[in-house]
């Protein structure tokens, strides 16, 4: 790899997260200095783990159910 950049499994594994989830974030934009060289993602070594904005508060829970249920 480039040097000052890691691979997209080095960073999954430091920062506990799926390969695929890495990915989904370089795609999104939301790890900043992420560059694609073909099919390959380039992040650097310093990149911080972008907070993960998924709602896990159980809010929508049972959101299917009608009420009174």
């Amino acid at each position: 790899m480039i040097e000052g950049f890691v691979t997209v499994k080095q960073i999954a594994k430091k920062w506990g997260v799926s390969v695929r989830t890495v990915q989904t974030m370089c795609s999104e934009g939301r790890i900043e200095g992420a560059t694609k060289f073909g099919d390959v993602w380039a992040i650097p070594i310093n990149a911080e783990k972008p907070t993960d904005n998924r709602i896990t508060t159980g809010m929508y829970k049972n959101w299917r159910k009608p009420k009174g249920e």
